[in-house]
């Protein structure tokens, strides 16, 4: 069964070049036709299927689409173009605090990020502990989450992810940020994924924990996949062309 499926998918963005600071810029800017925008596909024709229980790695230069494609899967973006299939229910690690009300304590985002997930309150409420317990934020829980480090973030919205048991866990770079000793607790919860058979896509700056826990991995650049194989035949083709490694 495939959980997601993109057929010629294009990401499409209209980015601003610079605001003029004066009004007299701004009337220089339209006498001179000088348009404020330009145009960026950020994905261009991207093809791909990930199949249940697969655990697929994105790899590839800043800039080349990886985050993109991650944000199409949990619904960020709608695709300018082409068709996304999508089954089961989706679970993202895209950005530090993605998800989180920054009035809100940590124990009230537990709630709200559940019910965005598709949790009733009272199954929440039956994994709160859980969450608490993995996350491990002692009194830091009922205190606005604006108040928390980047690490808190990450312990936070790693436990919620996690224990609402999606069908397709996406992690986007963001395990990097926390210490050595969460990480691997982090990693030991991925490998239980991995033996349920979770489906996982992972974008990671660690190229050895792509290796590790990779079954398949995809070369993105300029918005293309480049290469698509074992983690062996694209990581070293890609380690070969791009040194000093820039993910």
């Amino acid at each position: 069964m495939n959980r997601v499926s993109f057929d010629n998918v294009v990401q499409h963005f209209r980015l601003i070049r610079e605001r003029p600071d004066t009004l007299r810029e701004t009337f220089a800017r339209i006498f001179r036709n000088h348009s404020r925008y330009h145009s960026f596909d950020a994905l261009k024709g991207v093809s791909f299927e990930v199949t249940d229980g697969e655990i697929v790695g994105l790899v590839g230069p800043n800039g080349s689409g990886k985050s993109t494609i991650l944000k199409i899967i949990a619904g960020v973006y709608r695709p300018t173009a082409g068709v996304v299939r999508i089954n089961g229910k989706v679970a993202g690690l895209i950005e530090l605090g993605a998800g989180f009300h920054s009035d809100l304590t940590g124990r009230e985002n537990i709630l709200l990020n559940g019910l965005l997930l598709g949790l009733s309150k009272r199954e929440i409420r039956s994994r709160e502990q859980q969450i608490l317990d993995f996350a491990e934020l002692g009194e830091f829980i009922d205190s606005p989450v604006k108040q928390y480090s980047s690490g808190m973030f990450m312990r936070l919205g790693f436990a919620v992810a996690t224990e609402v048991d999606p069908d397709i866990l996406l992690i986007d770079e963001i395990l990097a940020v926390g210490d050595a000793s969460f990480q691997q607790k982090c990693m030991g919860r991925i490998d239980e994924f991995r033996q349920r058979r979770k489906t996982i896509i992972l974008v990671s700056h660690d190229l050895t924990t792509v290796r590790r826990l990779c079954q398949r991995v995809l070369l993105i650049q300029n918005g293309r996949i480049r290469a698509d194989g074992t983690p062996a035949e694209v990581l070293d083709s890609y380690e070969e062309l791009h040194q000093p490694i820039g993910i």
